[in-house]
C-alpha cells in the first residue's frame, strides 16, 4: 500500500477529475470549539422548529461517534452556480435558490462520493469508512474549514478565496490516515455586504452568526406553520430558499458555471412566469420539481409561499 503522501496525491487527483472542484483533508479529532459554538446557538433559539438540530450532539461534534477509529474527514466542493435561471426571477416574479434548480443534489453528489470511495478501497484495501452530503449529523461546513477548503463568511457559509461560495459540500469519514490540510485564514476583511443585503437582517450586526430562525430559507422550506405576518414585504418574493447573501458577496465574482447536467433546470421551469406560479396544479408540481429540492416543501408550501409575498405586496 502507497504511504500516506502518495495515497493523499492520488485520491485529490481522482476527485478533481471525477468533478469535484475542490478537495482538502482534516484530521478526525472531537470538535471541542465547534461543539461550544453549536450549544450557544441552540441555547438561543436560533433553529427555530428545526428540533433536530438538537438531536444526536454527540455525532454532529465527534466524528468516532459515526465511524469508529476514524481518522481522516475528507472534505469535497461539488460546483452548482448557473446564470441561467427562471425568467420569473428576471420580472421580480417568485424566485427559487439556484441550487434547487436541477436534479436533487444529495442524489448526484453521494453517488460520486460513493464512488470515490470504493477508489479509495481498491488503494488502501481494508478501509472502513461512510459518506456524508447534508444527510446526517456532520457539520460539514467546519470540517470544509478546518480542511482550509475556505474560511466560514459573515453569511456563514463556507468562502473558498479562488471559487466563492455556489458549491455543495460532501464529506468522507474513513479509519485511514492521509496527509492533512491547514486552515486559511478569513478573508471577510471589514465587508459587510451580506449583513446590510439580508432582507430579513437574519444575520447579526457584526456578521458570523445566524438567526435562522429568520432567515427566508428556514420561512420558506423548514418552518411547517404560516410564516409570521413580521416578515411581510420582506421576503423579496424568494419562495424557495433565498441567495441573496451570495449575490452579493464578492467573492462570488470568481464563480464559474457548473459542468453537471444534472444540475441544470428543465426548460418548463426557466419558462415559467409568474402566472405560471400561480397556476400550478399538483401534476405539473411533480412534473416540473418532482426530482428538484423543491419537492420538499410540496406544492402545498410553494403555495402558502406565494401567498405569503402575494399579501405582503
Amino acid at each position: 500500500m502507497a504511504d500516506a503522501l502518495e495515497l493523499t496525491r492520488l485520491i485529490k487527483e481522482k476527485a478533481l477529475n471525477m468533478g469535484f472542484s475542490g478537495i482538502a483533508i482534516a484530521k478526525a479529532t472531537f470538535m471541542d470549539e465547534e461543539a461550544r459554538r453549536l450549544e450557544d446557538w441552540l441555547n438561543q433559539g436560533y433553529h427555530g422548529t428545526m428540533a433536530y438540530m438538537e438531536n444526536h450532539f454527540d455525532l454532529r461534534t465527534d466524528p468516532n461517534k459515526l465511524v469508529p477509529g476514524a481518522k481522516s474527514v475528507i472534505s469535497l466542493m461539488y460546483n452548482y452556480y448557473t446564470p441561467d435561471l427562471p425568467k420569473a426571477m428576471d420580472d421580480d416574479g417568485p424566485k427559487v435558490s439556484m441550487y434547487a434548480l436541477g436534479t436533487d443534489y444529495h442524489k448526484v453528489v453521494r453517488k460520486k462520493l460513493k464512488n470515490l470511495f470504493q477508489y479509495i478501497q481498491q488503494l488502501a484495501g481494508s478501509v472502513e469508512g461512510r459518506v456524508f452530503v447534508d444527510s446526517a449529523p456532520v457539520m460539514e461546513r467546519d470540517w470544509a474549514r478546518r480542511s482550509g477548503l475556505g474560511w466560514v463568511g459573515k453569511n456563514t457559509l463556507l468562502i473558498s478565496p479562488s471559487k466563492g461560495s455556489w458549491y455543495f459540500l460532501g464529506e468522507i469519514i474513513l479509519d485511514l490516515t492521509l496527509n492533512y490540510d491547514l486552515p486559511i485564514k478569513d478573508h471577510c476583511g471589514t465587508c459587510k455586504r451580506c449583513i446590510e443585503a439580508c432582507p430579513t437582517q437574519a444575520i447579526s450586526p457584526e456578521g458570523y452568526l445566524m438567526d435562522g430562525s429568520k432567515c427566508i430559507s428556514y420561512l420558506t422550506i423548514e418552518l411547517k406553520d404560516e410564516i409570521p405576518k413580521e416578515f411581510a414585504g420582506k421576503m423579496d418574493s424568494w419562495i424557495f430558499g433565498c441567495d441573496v447573501c451570495q449575490q452579493v458577496c464578492p467573492w462570488n465574482r470568481f464563480s464559474t458555471p457548473h459542468s453537471e447536467p444534472s444540475f441544470n433546470a428543465s426548460p418548463e421551469l426557466l419558462n415559467m412566469g409568474p402566472d405560471d406560479w400561480n397556476a400550478l396544479q399538483e401534476e405539473s408540481f411533480n412534473k416540473v420539481f418532482g426530482h428538484t429540492p423543491v419537492k420538499r416543501t410540496g406544492l402545498n408550501g410553494i403555495q402558502r409561499n406565494l401567498r405569503f409575498i402575494k399579501e405582503g405586496r
